[in-house]
């Protein structure tokens, strides 16, 4: 059996958990299958989904029939958000922007340059058609891009940046006429480098609204908001359901819920590496599975252990918890 990390066993030791080191140390692997840790069964996911679709539905009916009214009250209900206006002037978009460090801009416009570049080598791809096939039978193709579209960038827990980079940039390339883009508030107010993002990308009018009523806002439009001909980008379960629900009426890019990840690893991979491969996709939300498998009960506890280690690094009110959400929905199994 390989032995622990040295330089973990250190570094934990001097934190004071020698427990963990003797633990990651001394596990023995068993031949038997089983779950170290269980996700949430079929029957609580199945009434979690019924929830969300209920509770989308009735967002989608209020914003609907009370257009801002609704839009405000449920803001106020969910992100304890309701400003004067929404709506980000040129002078707000300004001193966002000036919050963000230099290096962050240089790598915001650095990564919108080079999916900006990409997009572009695949709309040169993309040409008309058109051609007679009989006489007086002439058949083709046109790319026509839609008039508006809707951006949603999520960043209630964490800023999304690149997500602006992936509907908004590509969206401009296109040739789309109006561009609208909405990002939950962050800690009281807009997050500046999400809004840097959306700026450099194109957007034509940004907002501080998050979830379903912002996919609503957008869709539905509102006595403020003009409505677009299609929403894009990703979103947790609520913000994908109301996509879902709202197709049709809109068009829709695609269904982006939840990220979902599994690692399939044995005892030759570091715990530290599972940890971090797994907590950079569950970061997403609370609902992102992450799974592990592996052939080593020392792989999982040392996976589990440093899991929790590093999303308290990130934010100190996870200590002893691991990230919120990852209790219902993560899971590790051990196979023979």
């Amino acid at each position: 059996m390989r032995r622990f990390n040295l330089a973990k066993r250190i570094w934990m030791a001097r934190l004071g958990h020698e427990s963990a080191v003797r633990r990651c140390d001394n596990l023995e692997d068993e031949t038997m299958p089983r779950w170290l840790k269980r996700g949430m069964d079929a029957g609580a996911i199945k009434a979690a989904d019924a929830k969300v679709r209920e509770t989308v539905e009735s967002i989608l009916a209020q914003v609907d029939e009370r257009k801002d009214a609704a839009i405000r009250e449920l803001s106020e209900k969910f992100d304890k958000w309701s400003p004067k206006d929404f709506h980000l002037t040129p002078q707000e978009i300004e001193r966002a922007i000036a919050q963000v460090p230099k290096r962050d801009l240089d790598d915001i416009k650095f990564a919108q340059a080079q999916v900006r570049n990409f997009a572009q080598k695949q709309r040169e791809t993309m040409h008309d058609l058109e051609v007679e096939t009989l006489p007086g039978v002439v058949l083709g193709h046109r790319h026509i891009p839609v008039n508006s579209i809707g951006c949603y960038v999520p960043g209630g827990r964490y800023p999304m940046v690149a997500s602006a980079h992936m509907s908004i940039v590509t969206a401009k390339v296109a040739g789309v006429n109006r561009i609208i883009a909405c990002a939950p508030p962050f800690k009281g107010g807009p997050h500046p480098a999400i809004v840097a993002a959306m700026h450099f990308g194109g957007a034509d009018d940004i907002y501080v609204l998050g979830g379903v009523q912002a996919v609503a806002a957008m869709a539905l439009g509102t006595e403020t908001i003009e409505p677009v001909d299609m929403i894009v980008g990703p979103g947790n379960a609520y913000v994908a359901e109301a996509k879902r629900q709202l197709f049709g009426r809109v068009g829709i890019d695609l269904l982006a819920g939840p990220t979902e990840t599994l690692i399939i690893a044995d005892d030759s991979v570091d715990g530290e590496i599972c940890a971090t491969d797994l907590l950079g996709q569950a970061e997403h939300g609370p609902t992102s599975p992450a799974v592990l498998i592996t052939n080593s009960e020392k792989l999982a506890a040392c996976t589990r252990y440093d899991e929790r280690s590093r999303a308290t690094a990130v934010d100190p009110s996870h200590r002893g918890r691991g990230r919120p959400g990852m209790e219902g929905f993560r899971r590790s199994d051990r196979l023979r």
